[in-house]
């Protein structure tokens, strides 16, 4: 989980390296970056039904291996495609890891406390890892080259594959379903194509007629897709899991919360690198509270939410994220470690307590269906909350953008595009056209993070209001007209 969660991040650091040796174009490198949290929440949802039948440690040890595999092939690329490419087999194989350990981890530890544990431990180290990647691909990028980003997996690959055939046992459902194939496709094929448009929106010169007829297309796949999962003896995923109110909060809160988490991330690379002069190290250094505190809060979260309940351990912890969120939008990122502390440990307490809701409310037959739904939640929080905090930032960056004198229409047209862009043309730029282009594109950026993290934190505490209210215990109603029955008996 750490690895897995670590390549959601590790090569934001190194996308400019990236840019320079292979050469892609922006859209190559959109998808170099988004391909692997689009294929873990495409996929999911079938590799859970495939551990139901083959085998969750079976399942497992084929991620894992799938994974170390295409990472091999990613830091042996030569050119963009490949790179794409490999990183989609990765997500393949992080889907299969997801979707088996947190079965796993729901047949092993069948007691309560022991689980919500466990949970929290699983889910602080992919945040960990989360935030652990920019430190690592920092390092390895300064010391080695971009590639090594990638190597790194192999060997941690290896000692988890030896470790899971001797420590993990076998489970599978003893009444797995028939594998339905047109559910299987119909899946895939609208997330992916969901999350494609949705990543695209906002991005320059993107919204064009085949984004807009892909999002159409995926919405209707999906709403055909719950329409056949109500319909048929034997769903895919079983939609009566969303009827409970702790399944459904507790999804949206996990795909909110992931989003704002490692959407900041990114947007933090950029600030702290083009705007604030961070090397990449030090950028990753300075993330390294954001981790730290990520898995404190996984760890605390069970005894919070034993001392005043699920639903106020979870409000609690949206809440935080909010606060902190307001603090960096006010304050910046440079020097405040306690905003930085706040985002990990608001974001690792909704997760693991989030989790641990999802996993309690389905039924224990479900559990392969829910740990889906809910590493689709992690999955597509990923890949969205990068999109559209990406898609605020970029629109606030441009509107704040002054014009600069000296540049040609097509210069400054570049430079508005995104902060990276503007530096490297100031860079080029002679005389005073140069630092005017760099003070004003660090100026505007900086607008940008504000506006962007304080629209998160707006978001995050309507959020937590929401929780607040649609957490709260279901009344015991049969439990109330029991006394009435047996007085009447009597």
């Amino acid at each position: 989980m750490l690895m897995g969660g670590m390549d959601l991040t590790i090569l934001n650091v190194a996308l400019p390296t990236v840019g320079r040796e292979l050469l892609p174009s922006s859209s190559e490198l959109l998808w170099i970056t988004d391909g692997y949290p689009l294929t873990v929440a495409a996929t999911l949802v079938v590799c859970s039904t495939v551990g139901d039948r083959v085998g969750r440690k079976r399942l497992l040890v084929t991620g894992v291996s799938t994974f170390a595999l295409a990472s091999l092939a990613a830091a042996l690329s030569s050119a963009p495609g490949q790179l794409i490419a490999a990183r989609a087999v990765q997500g393949l194989g992080y889907a299969m890891m997801l979707s088996s350990t947190v079965v796993i981890i729901r047949v092993v530890f069948p007691v309560a406390r022991e689980r919500s544990l466990a949970y929290g431990l699983w889910v602080a180290s992919s945040s960990t890892g989360a935030a652990l990647g920019p430190v690592l691909g920092g390092v390895l990028v300064e010391k080695y080259s971009w590639g090594a980003v990638f190597l790194v997996n192999v060997p941690i690959a290896v000692l988890a594959v030896v470790a899971v055939i001797v420590l993990v046992p076998e489970s599978r459902n003893p009444d797995a379903r028939r594998f339905d194939v047109p559910s299987a496709l119909l899946s895939i094929l609208g997330l992916a194509g969901a999350v494609y448009a949705l990543q695209h929106i906002g991005q320059p010169g993107n919204l064009s007629p085949v984004t807009i007829a892909v999002g159409v297309v995926s919405v209707a796949l999906l709403v055909t897709f719950t329409v056949r999962q109500r319909r048929i003896t034997n769903p895919l995923l079983d939609m009566r899991l969303f009827t409970d109110r702790r399944f459904s909060v507790s999804t949206v809160s996990i795909l909110v919360c992931y989003g704002a988490y490692t959407g900041l991330l990114f947007l933090l690379t950029q600030q702290l690198q083009l705007v604030d002069g961070y090397s990449p190290l030090k950028s990753g250094l300075t993330l390294v509270p954001v981790a730290v505190a990520s898995a404190l809060g996984g760890v605390v979260a069970p005894k919070l939410a034993a001392a005043v309940g699920n639903r106020w351990g979870v409000t609690t912890g949206v809440s935080v994220l909010a606060v902190a969120l307001i603090a960096l939008a006010a304050f910046g990122a440079a020097g405040n470690l306690a905003s930085l502390v706040g985002v990990g440990l608001g974001a690792g307490m909704v997760m693991t307590l989030g989790a641990d809701s999802m996993m309690t409310a389905a039924p224990p037959e479900r559990a392969a269906e829910a740990g889906a739904v809910q590493e689709v939640g992690f999955s597509l929080g990923a890949g969205l909350g990068v999109a559209a905090m990406g898609i605020i930032v970029t629109l606030a960056y441009g509107a704040n953008l002054d014009p600069v004198g000296g540049l040609t229409s097509d210069e400054s047209d570049a430079a508005s595009e995104s902060l990276s862009a503007a530096m490297d043309l100031a860079d080029r730029l002679p005389g005073p056209a140069g630092g005017a282009l760099r003070a004003g594109a660090r100026s505007a950026y900086e607008t940008g993070f504000s506006v962007t993290t304080a629209t998160v934190a707006a978001a995050l505490l309507i959020l937590a209001a929401l929780t607040a209210v649609l957490l709260r215990p279901a009344r015991p109603a049969v439990a109330a007209a029991t006394p009435r029955q047996e007085q009447t008996t009597a």
